[in-house]
C-alpha cells in the first residue's frame, strides 16, 4: 500500500484512475505469470533442486500480495474501505510483510548462485532440497513474525473515520511512535538481505574474473550471471526507492503525511516486482520457457494435426508422440 493519506476524497483523480489501470494490469499478468510458475516449478518438474525450492517460494509470496489488489481497487473505486477493521489490519501488515520476505527470498537464491559457483564441491551438500526448503520456512516464519505485531497496533488513524476507510494501509506515519522497531526491521529486512547479495555477488564476478571457475560448465555461467543482473535490477528498481521513501516518511516532521505523489510512485515500483520476476523465472527454467512456448503453441499444433489427420492418421499419432515427448 502506499505511504501517503487514505482516499478521502482528497487524492488527485488521476492518482484514483492511474492506480485502477496499473493495479488491474498488474493483478492480470501477475496470477497469470505466478500461476504458471508455480505449476511448472511444483507440478511438472521431475527433478527437484534447491532453486525449484527458491522458485516455489517467489511465485507463493507473489501471489499472496497479489491477491491483495482486488481490495485495493475497491477501495480506489468506491473511496470507501467496505472490508471491516481487522481485514484492513492484515492487508496493512501484508504490505510490510511483502518487500521483507522478496529481499530475504533474493538473498537466498543469491548463496545458492555462491555455492553453485564458487563452492561446487561443499555446494552439493549444501544446495540439496531439504535445506532449502528449511532455509525458506525459516525466512517464513521470521519474516511473520516479525509482521504479526503490526495486526495490534495501539494508535488507529481509522477510528476517527469509524473504520470507513484504511489509511493505515497507505500512511506509514501512524507507526511513528514505534520508529525504534521500524529501524531495527529496516536494517534486518532491507539492509541485510542487501549486503548478503552484494557480498555474494562481489565473490562471484571475482571468481569469473580470475578463472578460478574454468571447472564450471559455461551454461552455468551464464545462468548464474543473467540471476545476478535480474536481481541486482529487481532490487533496485522496484524496492530501493521504495524503502528510501519509508525511511523519509518515518523520520519526517510533519504530523500528517498528506498526499504523496513519491509515495505512490515507489508502491507502484514496489508492486511491479510481482510481474518482473516472470524474468527470474524464464532464467532459471527451460522447463518454464517450454511450457508457455507450448500453450501458446498448442492449440496452433492441434489444428495442424487435425489437418494432417484427415491425409494420414498414422503421421499425426507419430507427431503428436513427439510433441508429448519433447514437452515431458
Amino acid at each position: 500500500g502506499e505511504y501517503c493519506r487514505g482516499i478521502t476524497g482528497q487524492d488527485p483523480f488521476a492518482y484514483r484512475v492511474s492506480g485502477l489501470v496499473f493495479y488491474g494490469v498488474v493483478f492480470a499478468v501477475g496470477v497469470i505469470v505466478n500461476l504458471t510458475a508455480l505449476w511448472v516449478f511444483a507440478l511438472t518438474t521431475k527433478k527437484r533442486s534447491s532453486v525449484t525450492v527458491h522458485m516455489i517460494n517467489v511465485a507463493l509470496v507473489d501471489l499472496t500480495f497479489i491477491l491483495l489488489i482486488p481490495f485495493r481497487m475497491i477501495y480506489l473505486h468506491k473511496d470507501y474501505w467496505p472490508f471491516g477493521d481487522l481485514f484492513c489490519r492484515i492487508t496493512a501488515a501484508l504490505n510490510i510483510f511483502y518487500p521483507c520476505m522478496a529481499l530475504w527470498l533474493f538473498a537466498l537464491i543469491s548463496t545458492d548462485r555462491y555455492m553453485a559457483i564458487v563452492q561446487p564441491k561443499h555446494g552439493k551438500e549444501l544446495r540439496n532440497v531439504p535445506k532449502a526448503v528449511v532455509g525458506s520456512l525459516g525466512v517464513w516464519l521470521m519474516t511473520l513474525g516479525s509482521s504479526i505485531p503490526l495486526l495490534f497496533s495501539a494508535e488507529d488513524p481509522d477510528r476517527i473515520s469509524n473504520f470507513t476507510t484504511c489509511i493505515k494501509m497507505q500512511d506509514i506515519i501512524y507507526m511513528r511512535h514505534d520508529n525504534p522497531v521500524n529501524f531495527v526491521r529496516l536494517i534486518f529486512f532491507f539492509l541485510v538481505p542487501i549486503c548478503i547479495m552484494i557480498g555474494c555477488y562481489i565473490v562471484i564476478v571475482d571468481n569469473l574474473i580470475h578463472g578460478r571457475t574454468s571447472k564450471l560448465k559455461l551454461k552455468v555461467k551464464e545462468k548464474s550471471i543473467r540471476i545476478i543482473i535480474t536481481l541486482i535490477i529487481q532490487v533496485l528498481v522496484c524496492f530501493v526507492p521504495f524503502h528510501v521513501c519509508l525511511v523519509l516518511r518515518l523520520l519526517g516532521n510533519g504530523e500528517d503525511g498528506g498526499f504523496s505523489t513519491w509515495a505512490v510512485f515507489t508502491t507502484f515500483l514496489m508492486n511491479t516486482s510481482t510481474v518482473l520476476d516472470i524474468i527470474l523465472y524464464y532464467i532459471v527454467s527451460k522447463q518454464f520457457q517450454d511450457r508457455v512456448i507450448s500453450v501458446i503453441l498448442y492449440r496452433n499444433y492441434l489444428r495442424s494435426v487435425r489437418r494432417k489427420s484427415r491425409h494420414t492418421h498414422t503421421g499425426s499419432i507419430k507427431s503428436l508422440s513427439n510433441l508429448t515427448s519433447a514437452m515431458i
